[in-house]
């Protein structure tokens, strides 16, 4: 138990430490108007102290991480071990809250614990595979920060106010185990198929979380008189430049017309094998894909959460893979 208490308080002296070593010059102590103390926002709260107090210094962590990993002089231990602290402390806080939710008899418990274990059991691993694989690099730190800062912002502002009934939840349990499992492992082997890349999945309640500059793409297909099928693709740009580059035998060094146009085909092919595999390819009619903007594309997550929404890492990039249902209403 001592080894135990000594290695968070270490972690913690990383974390709050960083900032007053010798590495750290005046900017980056600021963090270009980020300073030491984080200014907590309010709309956080939830109305728990305990869970609030909790958020809160997960942010403040987050924050110190982000400020740490912009000093290109900041040690990669340095990062390592605070990324350790901020696991210790998510699931600490888990724990908490849990105990919370069951002690209020919450309606929500078991997804909303399903939610917290898809964190702890998928994707924090997922990402520290990636740490090790590229030896703590840039991309991969800022892959972690990303989502988890992702994850955390939306985690609150929507799971965690329905626990005090702020708002209505969004998730939809239907496509929770076997099914999702299913479709896992459709979409990774036709990637397999298409790229000729192994995925490995992230996240099976992917949230909207940013993991980098990304193309994003939304096909709709009609089903019957009045449903409407939205796929939604997001490829990160480093894995369609490989992918484009790959198919013409040349090094693409940026995202030109050609990328996107050839993301956009990729994906048109990409939907059509799942289909295949599926069964469903006479049911499932194209309507038209439609580009989106970063901006678009998180609005989907803010006005509902997809039926299926899966993270991969592909080892040359990420790429989400969403579905919605819409139904029209019919005009009198």
């Amino acid at each position: 138990m001592s080894n135990i208490i000594d290695q968070n308080h270490m972690f913690h002296n990383v974390i709050y430490g960083c900032l007053d070593c010798e590495n750290a010059t005046d900017e980056i102590r600021k963090g270009n108007g980020m300073t030491n103390e984080v200014n907590w926002n309010e709309r956080f709260n939830i109305g728990v102290d305990v869970i609030d107090k909790a958020h809160q210094k997960l942010f403040s962590i987050v924050r110190r991480l982000i400020v740490l990993s912009q000093d290109e002089r900041s040690s990669r231990w340095a990062c390592a071990e605070g990324i350790k602290y901020f696991k210790y402390y998510t699931m600490k806080h888990f724990a908490e809250e849990e105990e919370y939710m069951r002690s209020i008899g919450y309606s929500g418990y078991e997804m909303h614990k399903r939610l917290h274990d898809n964190l702890r059991d998928m994707t924090l691993p997922a990402l520290e595979k990636d740490f090790i694989a590229s030896d703590y690099s840039q991309e991969s730190i800022q892959h972690f920060l990303g989502i988890c800062f992702g994850w955390l912002t939306g985690h609150i502002m929507v799971e965690d106010r329905t626990i005090t009934g702020r708002i209505a939840n969004k998730w939809n349990e239907a496509n929770m185990g076997k099914e999702a499992g299913k479709m896992e492992d459709v979409v990774s082997y036709v990637m397999e198929e298409v790229f000729k890349l192994q995925t490995e999945i992230v996240s099976e309640h992917y949230s909207g979380e940013d993991f980098g500059k990304s193309i994003y793409y939304r096909l709709s297909y009609r089903v019957g008189d009045r449903n409407v099928v939205h796929v939604f693709l997001a490829f990160e740009e480093g894995l369609m430049m490989w992918a484009v580059g790959e198919m013409l035998g040349v090094q693409i060094k940026k995202v030109d017309r050609i990328v996107v146009n050839a993301a956009k085909q990729l994906s048109l092919q990409l939907i059509n094998r799942i289909g295949v595999y599926f069964g469903v390819t006479e049911k499932y009619h194209f309507e038209k894909v439609y580009l989106l903007t970063k901006e678009q594309f998180e609005k989907e997550f803010a006005v509902g959460y997809p039926y299926y929404s899966l993270l991969f890492d592909t080892g040359k990039g990420y790429f989400a893979f969403c579905t919605k249902l819409h139904q029209e209403t019919e005009l009198h």
